[in-house]
């Protein structure tokens, strides 16, 4: 069964973007783990936000193109190579993991990760927790009421400040 990895830039203070929706804080000046996480993934998970963010950035933002499921309520169309989901967040889920491929990719936003980690669907957390403090904006974890335990299987400082922070979800510890 594929694995969903939840990998994204966070600020030290738990945000994913600023109160304005900016993300310009993010560091790019090197690959901070990004090739070894392409090498294990073939498709992404987002919400509609972060599809339409993505539609707007030039070659895909200079990601590679995955096959791309977009989970949304009021889309009714999404670009060529994307799936749309309106059902069942859970059966679509499982349905996508039970298909042959490489691990996927949630890659936002915060409504659908808080969504797919309260229903203990996430496996792998990997975090690049950027050396700023944003004071606002889009919490990461937001609508999370419930204890998940994890369990550290790597970290990674570079030299910018940013530390990588990889944990794998403790299914068995998932606390109603």
């Amino acid at each position: 069964m594929r694995s969903i990895i939840l990998n994204l830039a966070v600020s030290l203070d738990g945000y994913i973007e600023g109160p304005k929706g900016e993300y310009d804080w993010c560091l790019t000046d090197q690959d901070y783990g990004l090739n070894e996480l392409l090498a294990r993934v073939d498709s992404w998970l987002m919400g509609r936000k972060t599809y339409e963010l993505m539609c707007t950035m030039p070659d895909n933002g200079g990601l590679p193109r995955m096959k791309e499921y977009v989970f949304s309520r009021t889309l009714t169309e999404v670009r060529d190579g994307a799936t749309l989901l309106r059902g069942d967040t859970a059966t679509e889920v499982a349905r996508i993991r039970s298909e042959p491929g490489k691990d996927l990719w949630l890659f936002g936003g915060a409504a659908l990760t808080a969504s797919l980690l309260k229903l203990g669907l996430v496996d792998e957390l990997q975090l690049a927790v950027h050396p700023i403090l944003l004071g606002g904006g889009t919490p990461l974890f937001r609508g999370i009421k419930e204890r998940l335990h994890l369990e550290l299987t790597g970290t990674q400082a570079y030299d910018t400040g940013l530390v990588v922070l990889r944990y794998r979800v403790k299914k068995s510890a998932l606390v109603e």
